[in-house]
């Protein structure tokens, strides 16, 4: 259901800090967003949510214009709400309430011209399915897919599935980092999947710096490239996996291969 037009202080400092836990990963290598993913750590190490978090966030020029959306077209205020947030990374109903037409124009608008020709395949995403989701953003816009259709394998899938949000189950906690049981992408030449869950580890903190509330085994998480971001509610985990599903969905039809754009998250 849309929200009301403003929320409490709390929701959007709590938002805030959200995105910096999802934002800290790629950002720490180099790939989006300001240069300053220290300031984003710490600022989730001490909890701290203020004007320069804020500022932060909204250096990320791919993800904020998605915040902007959901929040929009859902009557709420901020985009650094946290129900917005948690939409954009994870999945809520506030997308299924963002209009094919309003996101189609907002994409239209900031990759119509790096997609060229291909700009009609991404926009017959919209008429399927497509929602202003992080992993939308890897599959459809980012150059990846159609680096894997054009026969490049190995570099491309592994950015695909380190650049998702993807789910797992702590197995084990070793000081900084956790063993995770997780799936990882699989391309079959024609399509991408899910494969059978294996291990890998992820950091949790650095130096001290914690990105995430300490895990214990069993517990169900998020992760982003080489992190942990945090644990994921029973209804966080069914809406990350049925929105990372439609995604796939979109990708394995056909309609979301655009040529290689250089779009930062």
């Amino acid at each position: 259901m849309p929200g009301e037009s403003m929320r409490t202080a709390p929701e959007t400092q709590a938002g805030a800090l959200l995105f910096a836990r999802f934002a800290y990963p790629p950002n720490s290598l180099g790939l989006c967003g300001p240069d300053d993913s220290h300031a984003l750590l710490e600022h989730v190490s001490t909890g701290v949510s203020d004007g320069g978090l804020r500022q932060l966030a909204r250096g990320f020029s791919g993800a904020w214009p998605y915040l902007e959306l959901i929040a929009a077209a859902n009557n709420i205020r901020d985009p650094l709400d946290v129900r917005v947030v948690e939409a954009y990374w994870i999945g809520n109903p506030l997308l299924e309430h963002v209009p094919n037409a309003l996101l189609g124009g907002s994409l239209e608008q900031r990759f119509r011209r790096r997609a060229g020709h291909d700009w009609s395949k991404l926009s017959e995403s919209l008429e399927v399915g497509a929602r202003p989701h992080h992993n939308f953003h890897v599959y459809s816009i980012y150059p990846w897919v159609g680096l894997l259709a054009r026969g490049h394998a190995t570099e491309p899938l592994r950015v695909l599935d380190r650049c998702r949000i993807r789910w797992g189950r702590v197995e084990q906690v070793i000081v900084d980092r956790a063993v995770v049981r997780s799936s990882p992408l699989q391309w079959t030449g024609t399509a991408l999947t899910l494969g059978v869950p294996e291990p890998e580890t992820v950091l949790w903190e650095r130096n001290g710096h914690a990105l995430a509330d300490p895990p214990k085994p069993g517990d169900w998480v998020a992760l982003h490239w080489d992190w942990l971001c945090g644990a994921l509610t029973p209804a966080q985990l069914r809406a990350l996996r049925s929105e990372n599903a439609r995604q796939l969905g979109l990708v394995n039809r056909g309609v979301a291969h655009p040529a290689p754009m250089a779009v930062l998250a």
